[in-house]
């Protein structure tokens, strides 16, 4: 399911994180070049990113629904 600009709504969400949430909650650090990762194992959907700096992980995950 893909919207106009072409991106499904996960692929919109992570390129949310990678332009809003991409400064580490623990040490401070702005990862401008960083991104955030996802994988699905068909029932939920995980985003992760990783603090180059001090390693802290950032997670969101999302239920899918078939309703």
């Amino acid at each position: 399911m893909a919207t106009e600009d072409g991106l499904s709504p996960m692929e919109r969400l992570r390129s949310h994180y990678d332009h809003e949430e991409l400064t580490c909650a623990e040490c401070g650090y702005e990862d401008d070049d960083g991104h955030w990762q996802s994988e699905t194992n068909g029932s939920e959907v995980h985003y992760f990113h990783e603090c180059p700096q001090c390693g802290a992980v950032r997670e969101h995950t999302l239920s899918i629904s078939g309703d």
